[in-house]
């Protein structure tokens, strides 16, 4: 899938072997998840051996890479069951490199992201979380159609503080509204 818009088409595809380098760097530059999502260090082979397992896109949970029309990579999209059974309600992520922040592409990834997962699984609710101090994806979502529904206060520990993290919703309904029949 591919939206036209004022970041230029965006797609969504699974990980090849060519964008390892691109997950190595999720694991060892602080600057690529970005001041709201880095969590430190971690072992720079654990997304190698997890793509190397599953390609990425399993059960538990997915990722797929966000692509510019010339193929490249510019983040990161991840999905994951949530709630009860598994399949109701999907959690989303989108990150996206920082030489390619402000351009809209975070939008667009989540706006495909919930595209595919209506299309392709029995999702009726997809959330995101997101720290209260990131503005900018606070923004995304919203143009994505997600509704804020609440603060989590204390649920992170990052730079040496504990912060908030909203909840933000989208139901089946929201996107593609029920048609009922008329009498008949």
């Amino acid at each position: 899938m591919t939206p036209e818009g004022s970041a230029g088409p965006v797609r969504l595809r699974a990980f090849a072997e060519d964008d390892l380098p691109f997950l190595d760097r999720l694991c060892t530059d602080p600057d690529v998840l970005g001041e709201f999502e880095w969590p430190g260090f971690t072992d720079p082979r654990a997304r190698r051996r997890r793509w190397e397992h599953d390609g990425y896109i399993s059960a538990g949970s997915s990722a797929v890479a966000v692509v510019r029309q010339d193929g490249t990579v510019v983040g990161i999209a991840t999905w994951k069951p949530r709630g009860f059974p598994s399949g109701v309600t999907y959690e989303i992520g989108v990150g996206i490199g920082p030489e390619h922040r402000r351009q809209g592409f975070a939008t667009a990834a989540q706006d495909l992201l919930v595209e595919y997962l209506l299309d392709h699984t029995t999702a009726y609710r997809i959330e995101a979380l997101t720290n209260d101090g990131n503005i900018g994806e606070q923004k995304a979502l919203e143009r994505v159609g997600f509704r804020r529904e609440g603060l989590m206060r204390g649920r992170s520990f990052l730079r040496g503080e504990y912060v908030g993290v909203l909840v933000y919703g989208l139901l089946r309904e929201d996107r593609r509204p029920q048609t009922r029949p008329g009498p008949g």
